[in-house]
């Protein structure tokens, strides 16, 4: 969010302007609020453009066009006028995250949530082909998702069918990868058009990659046009319902009813906007858009800084673009505000290692990508990948930030208490605790210094978009707001937390569930720190393992179970009813992958199906025997693990994509008791005692 400059218009029709929200190669947009506090987001033609007679009034009437589009699934066009020579659009303000925004901060949707999103974007197209426009720009970052689903946004180059666009000269007409082959090739383009930018939107949605990609836009396009899309990373279930979105011949695409019908999501799958981490962003924007619409005019008190509820605005809500360019506005703060962060840099994907490229010889591990020895404290603490750096506890104290690219250092912090823990916030801020109890935050890329929290706190448990979580010096779970540092609440709990860290904790869909080192497993309402749901003993020593994919939590300890994260009731379980009960835990390491969970059966790692508990397939009978300690990592095309064999341990992968599924032996750990593994952006970061190194993956 930048202040108004000189030249800004100060009131545009009924909206008083407060700031600018974006500008791009067509004009700006401003936020605005008319007289009843209405927010809205109003697009105005840069001067020289303006300038363009002909130019202002396809402006204008493709926008008063737009007003025929009354669909809920699409951002209603509220005016559009020319006001001193200006013309200008206003358009409702949706309070949500990107599409965008949401797989790059939470990873890809599962199934269920995808078929929602399909059915409900299928019908913003339809709405919009019936009212005879073509949007031609559909793409994640004008997916905007809200409290009552998904919109589409942007009407900035929706157009006539047939007619002509708002391109400027050097700009490019549609955002690579995502538009289909006519408009590439720059031929007249109809509704099939938008149906293949859904296509491609769903295998972003669906895997987290795009469906066509190149080391140049270029390449990019000419995939697009003569190549085929990327759906190895799409579940084998979607890809029925995406494929032909992406048909090269626009007849063969199927209609938008065809899409609804098809898509047939689950019931319930539309909770993903109304709980879990994307209906939190949800209603923290929410949140930010009522301060703002209660600020009064000029001259009134003022219990809030118009300036705070901008910056907040422009961190947490989506709003049309500027001629085609992204409807997420990377703004940058003044400095002034420890709680206006931008997000960290994406973290660069590492080419996956291919044989048959010649990357690397069957049955030989390759080299690792980069080496650091000595980089790590002599006390065992997990990495924590944040983008495009690794957060670890620094060999000289504190906590380091290493790049993932090289694994040199990009920011240290000598005074965080490492094995206090360290969290990712947004993958914003890193969050740590002091020396003295005090909970610190820093600019993840940069290390910068931000707000802190006097929290007395021993260790911290897990955050989502409106809170950090920590366990408190005295023995209880206390919540800090992330938006003003102030405590939420402080509970106590019926519980055994242990020393400093013993205990753990993941925050999400309105609970947060702390596995406690006497192995139980207690679930708080987030709103207020009220006890939802207990399960007592879930392990003999030591606390339960736990992992999620939606409302589904994975247990792992004397048996391997599901339950529903909001009420703890046992969906499925491992159990048998000859086993006795006072047989020792042998289920470790959930990992779960979106309706398949990966967990270790005494050594030997099973796959499951995350809906019925049932086993799909051992891994590696026999071969691959896995510490009862390690981490499962999927990372590339394999299932990672530190297997063992009698006194010596290494690293070893499985190939998940080839039935005789191949195996790679990195060489054997020196540290069998201080190792850690973790993955991100085709990388395995690997602890080995003090030493932290990079692998490859395939």
């Amino acid at each position: 969010m930048k202040p108004l400059e000189s030249g800004d218009p100060i009131r545009l029709g009924p909206y008083r302007v407060h700031g600018v929200l974006g500008e791009g190669g067509m004009g700006k947009v401003y936020v605005g609020r008319d007289g009843e506090g209405r927010v809205a987001a109003v697009k105005v033609l840069h001067p020289h453009l303006a300038h363009d007679a002909g130019l202002a009034r396809r402006f204008v009437r493709e926008a008063q066009m737009a007003r025929t589009v009354t669909s809920a699934t699409v951002a209603r066009v509220l005016d559009a006028r020319t006001e001193d020579g200006r013309p200008w659009i206003a358009t409702e303000f949706l309070a949500g995250p990107t599409l965008a925004d949401v797989v790059g901060s939470h990873g890809p949707l599962d199934e269920p949530t995808v078929r929602a999103l399909a059915a409900g974007l299928a019908r913003a197209l339809k709405d919009i082909h019936t009212a005879g426009l073509v949007h031609r720009d559909v793409k994640p970052a004008n997916i905007v998702l809200t409290s009552t689903g998904p919109r589409v946004i942007d009407f900035g180059i929706a157009r006539p069918e047939h007619g002509l666009t708002l391109t400027t000269t050097g700009q490019v007409p549609v955002t690579p990868g995502y538009g289909a082959p006519e408009q590439v090739l720059g031929r007249r383009v109809g509704p099939p058009a938008d149906v293949f930018s859904l296509g491609a939107v769903l295998v972003y949605a669906a895997s987290g990659q795009h469906a066509y990609e190149g080391a140049h836009v270029a390449a990019v396009q000419y995939e697009v046009v003569h190549g085929a899309p990327r759906l190895d990373r799409v579940p084998p279930s979607l890809r029925p319902l995406i494929g032909p979105c992406l048909a090269q011949d626009p007849a063969a695409r199927p209609l938008p009813d065809q899409i609804v019908q098809y898509s047939a999501p689950p019931a319930g799958a539309d909770r993903a906007w109304r709980g879990g981490p994307i209906a939190q962003d949800i209603t923290l924007r929410e949140q930010r858009v009522r301060e703002l619409t209660a600020v009064p005019d000029e001259g009134a008190p003022r219990p809030v800084s118009r300036r705070r509820l901008l910056t907040g605005l422009a961190a947490g809500a989506s709003v049309l673009a500027v001629g085609g360019t992204a409807a997420w506005w990377n703004w940058r703060t003044d400095g002034d505000d420890p709680f206006d962060i931008p997000p960290a840099v994406a973290a660069p994907k590492a080419r996956a290692l291919d044989a048959a490229k010649g990357d690397y010889v069957l049955g030989e591990a390759p080299e690792p990508l980069w080496q650091a020895p000595s980089a790590l404290s002599d006390r065992p603490a997990a990495p924590l990948p944040v983008r495009d750096v690794l957060v670890v506890a620094a060999a000289k104290g504190g906590i380091a930030a290493h790049s993932v690219v090289d694994g040199s250092v990009r920011w240290s912090a000598p005074d965080v208490e490492a094995t206090g823990r360290y969290l990712s916030l947004s993958d914003r801020l890193v969050a740590a605790v002091d020396r003295e109890g005090t909970l610190v935050t820093f600019v993840a890329s940069t290390g910068e210094p931000k707000w802190t929290a006097p929290a007395r706190a021993a260790s911290l448990l897990d955050a989502d978009a409106e809170a950090v979580y920590l366990i408190t010096e005295d023995g209880r779970i206390r919540a800090v707001n992330r938006s003003d540092a102030t405590v939420r609440w402080t509970v106590p709990i019926d519980a055994d937390l242990g020393g400093k860290a013993a205990s753990r904790g993941l925050a999400a869909r309105r609970r947060l569930v702390v596995t406690a080192a006497d192995g139980s497993v207690v679930a708080l309402d987030t709103a207020d720190g009220r006890q939802v749901w207990e399960h007592r003993s879930l392990t003999d020593s030591g606390r339960a393992d736990v992992d999620r994919s939606g409302g589904t939590l994975c247990v792992a300890g004397r048996q391997l179970a599901a339950y529903d994260l909001a009420d703890g009731k046992e969906l499925w379980s491992t159990a048998t009813p000859d086993q006795p009960s006072s047989d020792p835990a042998f289920w470790s390491s959930p990992t779960v992958d979106g309706r398949t969970v990966y967990a270790t059966e005494v050594v030997f790692p099973v796959r499951l199906d995350l809906r019925t508990g049932r086993p799909t397939d051992w891994i590696h009978t026999g071969l691959l025997q896995c510490d009862a300690g390690s981490p499962l990592v999927l990372q590339g095309s394999g299932l990672w693990s530190v297997a063992t064999d009698g006194e010596q341990a290494a690293v070893q992968a499985v190939d998940l994509s080839q039935e005789q599924r191949p195996t790679w032996t990195f060489p054997m750990l020196r540290n069998r008791d201080r190792y850690w593994i973790t993955g991100d952006a085709n990388r395995v970061f690997l602890v080995d005692g003090t030493s932290l190194s990079a692998l490859p993956v395939f």
